[in-house]
């Protein structure tokens, strides 16, 4: 096992988690796909069984233990104290191990919803708590994929990879490149795409259910401003879930969990 004690923040070979941005990290292994961060023993495990390969992992002495049978022995395993991997990473790592992970290419949109039944559809969704709680949602209430408009947050952001503690490596995902123009492709593939959105002409959550679809895609979007005027005009439904309390809405991953529930059991 390649493990290597490091004292010095500056030493050369953490280049890798030394306060790089998500750009930066995209870039680090162009044209293979750039780097993500994986945080914690078990979000890398479940990166590993993913099939994602590291390029280095970096922890501290405490969680060696918790890291060192998951990952292939020619992988080198960093050592630093604490201090040194905030010092590195600019921020406090609180489960004591990041991996340095090779970005997998991205798959077409028909390769991942070939055989999906419920698939989400995330439009600028920007900020990454909320792309990793609905991640957690889609795959802790059944949904198949997640598909990912250009506006919406990188998935594989640490942030976004810690929120969902690491179900992004469980539920297949990708992005598509035409937008709003490749939703057509769902239909294609034989999905009613349903826009969940505030409007006067929206159709009752309960009642599209009761309706009987047989593969839905949900389309979400961003936080504040909602769903574009073009996505809602693609969009061949817009559903609702009737509130209360004089509240108009939940925010968006609180939103994808009811929304998913109640179509995973049509």
């Amino acid at each position: 096992m390649a493990v290597i004690q490091v004292q010095e923040a500056s030493d050369a070979r953490l280049a890798d988690y030394r306060d790089l941005t998500d750009v930066a990290l995209r870039r680090q292994l162009e044209p293979e796909g750039g780097l993500y961060m994986a945080e914690g023993a078990k979000v890398i495990a479940r990166a590993l069984e993913a099939g994602h390969h590291p390029r280095s992992i970096l922890v501290s002495e405490r969680w060696l233990e918790s890291v060192q049978g998951l990952v292939n022995p020619v992988v080198p395993i960093f050592v630093a104290p604490t201090a040194v991997l905030e010092a590195v990473t600019g921020y406090d790592v609180h489960r004591g191990a990041l991996a340095a992970m090779r970005r997998p290419a991205l798959v077409p949109v028909a390769d991942v919803v070939r055989d999906a039944r419920l698939v989400v559809v995330l439009e600028g969704i920007v900020d990454h708590t909320n792309v990793g709680a609905i991640f957690r949602s889609a795959a802790g209430l059944g949904a198949d994929a997640v598909l990912a408009a250009p506006t919406c947050a990188d998935p594989l952001y640490r942030r976004s990879v810690k929120v969902s503690m690491g179900t992004v490596f469980q539920v297949p995902w990708t992005r598509i490149e035409h937008w709003p123009a490749g939703l057509e492709e769902l239909r294609r593939e034989g999905f009613t795409v349903a826009a969940l959105a505030l409007s006067d002409e929206a159709t009752d959550l309960r009642d599209f259910v009761a309706e009987g679809h047989e593969k839905v895609a949900l389309l979400l979007g961003a936080e504040g401003d909602g769903l574009s005027h073009g996505a809602l005009t693609v969009a061949d439904r817009i559903i609702t879930m009737p509130m209360a309390g004089g509240v108009d809405s939940l925010n968006v991953a609180a939103a994808s969990a009811v929304a998913v529930w109640a179509l995973k059991g049509r």
